[in-house]
């Protein structure tokens, strides 16, 4: 939901500017009652108060007028509690250059480094978010380092999540000098430490965020894999005294139709566990979190971010590539407004937004999901690895079986959530 400020003019009250009092009125009952800080607001969790203002907008130009069309000077300044940051496009931008690249960053994994893998094509790197009604401004390495002194980040999740981690390294370690900075990596929690600073920005490898038997050592085959979804202390020990977490959770649900799922500890040979449909178990681990944060985090000291889910594309039929090969041939974002694959499941989103909404703990979703279904292009595809080792020609040239249309080429869309998360902090 927005309010945006719109032009007067002598003589005349616009029904523009009346249907934008009502808004603004409106916002200000919603925000008094409103428990949760949202980045933005979700698909699940949407006030529409505000449609009454664009439908007048959209009457004082005989219907015809496009919110994409919107004058940049009539875009609000961003406003983390108030821009709708699902509702948007991506414009492609030659003219401002990432603030890294996959050669000059020393921390980003060879999984995510499409350029120096061979990806031929550059396009993806120079497409901004540009949401409907606000200006969402760069991402500034020298206020993330400001916001960040004498405190700790932590990045707790699966390997998308660690993708966003080494997202938000990147976009602030070239400012710091070499003498001044470190990174430690470890099999299951990594730090970054930007030392003039005093501060850490750190990675937690919990891909269920409860425990599971796969949380180390992977179990490939997903009908192995047994989760403990009334378990997190394990993990969630080594997130204490942190200043800002963030959390996701996702891919790995969505492995299987069925989630095996167990009570107690891991005993007779891992027997006994139960299979539960996908989006049941999830709501039973997202208690687990939920319950965990609420008894444990003082709001006070520890500011918790929540990351909905990354979505796949497996499938071009659905944005009309009759002809494609999962994501491989793409290469520019889809155009289609409000575009939504079968990669991101609006059940899951459901689940997340009622296990949020009901915690004591003030949690901030950043909602990435709509603004990343559109990039059907920004994918690794085949310029990857798999097994510790880069995909071989042979390999390349079967997309069908080989190409990652899960994970994100850095720099890329995760830059994005990053400039929306330091939007807010």
């Amino acid at each position: 939901m927005m309010i945006t400020m719109m032009k007067s003019y002598r003589g005349k009250l616009h029904l523009p500017m009346l249907a934008g009092v009502v808004c603004a009125l409106a916002f200000l009952v919603l925000l008094y009652n409103e428990r949760i800080s949202f980045l933005s607001s979700t698909s699940f969790m949407r006030f529409n108060t505000c449609a009454a203002r664009r439908a007048a907008r959209d009457a004082t130009d005989g219907g015809r007028a496009k919110i994409d069309d919107m004058e940049e000077e009539d875009k609000l300044e961003y406003d983390a509690d108030i821009c709708d940051i699902t509702e948007g496009r991506w414009v492609y931008n030659r003219s401002i250059k990432p603030l890294y690249s996959d050669r000059s960053c020393p921390y980003l994994d060879r999984q995510v480094s499409c350029v120096k893998n061979g990806r031929p094509d550059s396009d993806y790197r120079y497409w901004q978010w540009q949401p409907d009604e606000c200006s969402l401004p760069r991402f500034d390495p020298n206020r993330a380092l400001r916001k960040l002194k004498g405190k700790r980040m932590l990045f707790v999740g699966d390997s998308l999540q660690r993708g966003q981690w080494q997202s938000f390294v990147c976009l602030v370690e070239s400012i710091i000098p070499k003498d001044q900075k470190s990174m430690k990596r470890g099999r299951v929690h990594s730090v970054f430490r930007a030392k003039e600073y005093n501060a850490t920005i750190e990675f937690y490898w919990a891909p269920f965020l409860v425990e599971s038997n796969s949380d180390i050592r992977i179990v490939g085959d997903p009908r192995k894999r047994i989760l403990k979804v009334d378990s997190i202390a394990k993990h969630a020990k080594n997130w204490l005294g942190v200043d800002f977490l963030l959390f996701n959770t996702y891919v790995w649900w969505m492995s299987g139709l069925k989630i095996n799922s167990l009570w107690g500890s891991f005993a007779n040979g891992e027997e006994g566990y139960e299979e539960l449909d996908a989006p049941v178990a999830y709501r039973l681990g997202l208690k687990t979190w939920a319950n965990w944060v609420d008894s444990t985090i003082d709001p006070n000291k520890t500011r918790v971010f929540f990351t909905t889910m990354s979505p796949t594309h497996m499938r071009p039929v659905e944005w009309n590539n009759k002809d494609g090969i999962k994501c491989s041939n793409e290469t520019r974002p889809v155009k289609k407004r409000g575009h939504w694959g079968s990669g991101s499941d609006k059940r899951i989103m459901k689940v997340v937004g009622e296990v949020i909404g009901k915690m004591k703990v003030p949690i901030t979703l950043l909602n990435v999901t709509q603004l990343s279904e559109y990039r059907v292009d920004a994918h690794t595809k085949v310029y990857t690895e798999t097994g510790g080792k880069l995909l071989t020609d042979e390999q390349k040239a079967d997309p069908l079986h080989h190409a990652d249309c899960i994970h994100w080429c850095l720099p890329g869309v995760p830059d994005t959530w990053n400039q929306i998360f330091l939007a807010h902090l």
